[in-house]
């Protein structure tokens, strides 16, 4: 028979003050805070992780640095492939968004003579860091620069200038006003497009992992909102003793405690706030966990309704005593409960309208079986990474290539009327033949990819219309601004999975409607 001990009042209102349960609280200045004795007393603004780490190659070319804005503003987290940490400060840093527009205007690709075969890293914000190395050094490519990455957007290549020179701002031949003859200024396009392309290409092939799973927290990118957004909800509801928390460290996020049966209670969990904006985990099949725990079994819970006290849907799951373990939770078996009872009526998870997770250990498990795995006294759960699992799989692997690369040699065009860099591929080291190999180990590794092959590229800022095609006999120009943009809408994109297609600024497609256009596309044999 359990034993009577003295209820804690305190972190009952505590618990009930930290959700809101009592929203008049709130109101009252100075109440809340004391209550919480120095625990949040806002509800930080979360938003699920978009996704893992998102590497770019070439991350201080004229793309490249734009993409890296692009992703910072939407709130991915960032990872620089570099050849010089020092060069890129001065053009990425920490005020990004500011320094980028004042930067000299680097070509595409890797910019620095100074390499590095070592690979080092240095953080430049507080997701983002620089990884330092070569594309066409592979022992320059660690296994560490692929660590939680889940997308590589590559903007590298081949370095060019004009035969005689630019200014210092490089901008007479960067913003295109008239030709000038141009030269291959570091390196050849046989590294960089085809054998560099290929040695990223093997690193990522062997490291990446399943684009069809959705990142809802990843605890190894933990930021202080996915920290304050868990609180304690334990049986002193219920007058209970148990009493847990959440932290996050050594990325990972631990639920630990000391669960009791005293007072009749017998049940610790954790609980996140309501979210901002519900989760729509439509599309996806379920709940992926990454764990090691302590040989408990465990609850976790999902929540399709903002009020405090409703049903939640429950699905549970045994641990190994310090083992990592990949635990897969099917929508279709989650359970509709109340209180520990299923309610057999409730209608099934609603996917698309999640307000709230809950990890709990509990003596019982439902309409009062117990646990059999319960045991009273001290727990801990270690969470690598909770996410959506069973999606459709998006670009892993975006590629900003070249309109023109297959038509050097063609006899089916008048190649006096084709672009310079057509005319002019052999001077230029078969720079457009290089990189439609460097597309073609893309295509032969078994990711899933997109390629991208902008017609004549401009700093022009304005937003621009986009007009998709295959085929490789599309000419005009289009920004790097839009381009940047356009990797952006691709990493979310299924229809954009294994499809090469050229683009040019038009008048007829706005940005946001080239869906349509991609979905028309043909993916590649």
């Amino acid at each position: 028979m359990s034993q009577k001990k003295s209820w804690n009042i305190i972190r009952f209102f505590q618990t009930l003050t930290y959700f809101d349960v009592i929203p008049f609280l709130s109101k009252i200045p100075g109440v809340k805070a004391m209550i919480l004795d120095n625990q949040s007393t806002k509800t930080p603004e979360f938003k699920p992780s978009k996704t893992g780490t998102i590497l770019v190659a070439g991350a201080t070319g004229g793309v490249g640095k734009r993409v890296v804005r692009e992703l910072q503003k939407q709130n991915y987290p960032v990872r620089a492939l570099v050849r010089s940490i020092d060069r890129a400060q001065t053009i990425l840093g920490e005020n990004l968004d500011q320094r980028s527009e004042q930067a000299p205007s680097l070509e595409e690709g890797v910019i620095s003579d100074q390499r590095s075969s070592a690979g080092s890293r240095i953080q430049f914000g507080s997701t983002d860091d620089f990884y330092e190395g070569d594309i066409t050094i592979p022992e320059s490519l660690k296994p560490e620069l692929m660590k939680n990455v889940t997308a590589v957007i590559c903007c590298t290549g081949t370095r060019i200038q004009p035969v005689e020179g630019d200014t210092p701002d490089r901008q007479k031949y960067y913003q295109g006003v008239k030709f000038y003859e141009p030269e291959v200024a570091e390196s050849t396009p046989e590294a960089v497009e085809y054998k560099g392309i290929k040695n990223l290409v093997e690193l990522a092939s062997n490291s990446l992992r399943d684009p069809s799973f959705q990142p809802i927290f990843d605890f190894r990118n933990a930021n202080e909102e996915m920290k304050a957004i868990w609180g304690a909800l334990d049986d002193v509801v219920m007058g209970g003793v148990s009493a847990s928390g959440f932290s996050v460290n050594d990325q990972r996020g631990i639920f630990s405690g000391n669960v009791s049966t005293d007072n009749n209670g017998g049940f610790a969990s954790v609980r996140t706030r309501n979210f901002e904006t519900p989760l729509n985990l439509s599309g996806y099949q379920g709940i992926y966990l990454k764990v090691k725990g302590d040989g408990n079994r465990y609850k976790f819970f999902l929540r399709c309704d903002p009020k405090w006290d409703s049903i939640g849907y429950a699905s549970s799951f045994d641990t190994k005593k310090d083992t990592w373990q990949d635990i897969y939770l099917p929508f279709s078996e989650f359970k509709p409960v109340f209180r520990a009872k299923v309610v057999n009526e409730a209608p099934p998870v609603k996917e698309n309208e999640i307000y709230s997770l809950q990890l709990m250990l509990s003596k019982f498990e439902y309409n009062q079986e117990l646990n059999p795995y319960f045991q009273p006294g001290t727990f801990h759960l270690d969470i690598e990474t909770i996410e959506a699992y069973g999606g459709e799989k998006t670009p892993q692997f975006i590629m900003i290539s070249s309109a023109g690369v297959t038509r050097p040699g063609r006899n089916d065009l008048d190649l006096s009327q084709e672009p310079p860099a057509v005319q002019m591929n052999d001077q230029l080291g078969g720079i457009l033949t290089w990189k439609l190999a460097g597309e073609n180990s893309i295509r032969d590794s078994g990711l899933p990819y997109t390629i991208i092959r902008p017609c004549a590229l401009t700093e022009e800022t304005t937003p621009e219309n986009l007009y998709l095609e295959q085929g490789d006999t599309l000419k005009g120009q289009v920004s790097r601004e839009t381009i940047s943009q356009l990797c952006l809408e691709i990493l979310k994109a299924p229809e954009a999975v294994n499809k090469t297609f050229e683009v040019s600024k038009t008048s007829g497609n706005r940005l946001e409607n080239w869906t349509q256009q991609l979905s028309s596309l043909q993916p590649d044999c």
